[in-house]
């Protein structure tokens, strides 16, 4: 798994969007998250938000592979309100991320059928209100480059990939995120004539923009 798409937003920040039913009201925040733990403490935050509501239906899904899912009903008939949310944030491929939906009753019962589409259709427009990102699992590259030398090649480490840091003392250490680990180390021997070694440093994931 190199990549998968989360939402549009920073981490910990939330997008809404509102629909009506039968004069019942149906809330959907989305907010991205890291962990269940992030997951968990949302929904409360939210349920606090809104302590006059009846429901605060619920899914959240973790992991670039997405393993960690769960979904809650919270009173809602069996099937018909977490599950649901949950199939569309899976059906958006998406990942780290929990929704909730918010429900104030307004008198007509909906029945099984109307409240799965509500609860799906709340939850997919504030996945529109919220759009979506891709992160990427990039290599880190380790350079280490005499103190002399480092302007030219710290210049074409930039075009080449992201400098995440550098360490100045009697050499230059650059830290570098690249799609394509392989390829950068042999750019670096070319430039370098061969003088300059990189060596692989891990890896991290990325949001890419745009």
């Amino acid at each position: 798994m190199r990549s998968y798409r989360t939402l549009g937003l920073a981490v910990g920040n939330e997008a809404q969007a509102e629909i009506e039913v039968k004069r019942s009201r149906f809330l959907a925040c989305v907010r991205r998250v890291q962990s269940e733990d992030d997951a968990r403490s949302t929904i409360e935050e939210i349920r606090g938000r809104h302590r006059d509501a009846r429901h605060h239906c619920t899914a959240f899904v973790i992991g670039p592979r997405a393993d960690l899912q769960r979904s809650n009903d919270d009173g809602e008939p069996s099937g018909t309100a977490g599950r649901p949310i949950l199939e569309v944030l899976n059906g958006h491929g998406l990942s780290d991320l929990v929704a909730v939906v918010t429900r104030w009753f307004g008198g007509t019962l909906l029945g099984a059928g109307g409240l799965v589409r509500a609860y799906g259709d709340a939850t997919a427009a504030a996945l529109d209100v919220a759009g979506t990102r891709e992160r990427r699992l990039l290599d880190i590259v380790r350079v280490q480059v005499p103190m002399n030398e480092a302007g030219p090649l710290e210049h074409r480490l930039r075009q080449a990939g992201e400098v995440i840091d550098a360490h100045y003392d009697e050499r230059v250490t650059y830290r570098v995120a690249t799609t394509d680990a392989d390829a950068l180390t042999r750019d670096i021997a070319a430039w370098s004539a061969g003088a300059v070694q990189a060596e692989s440093a891990g890896s991290l994931w990325r949001d890419i923009v745009g």
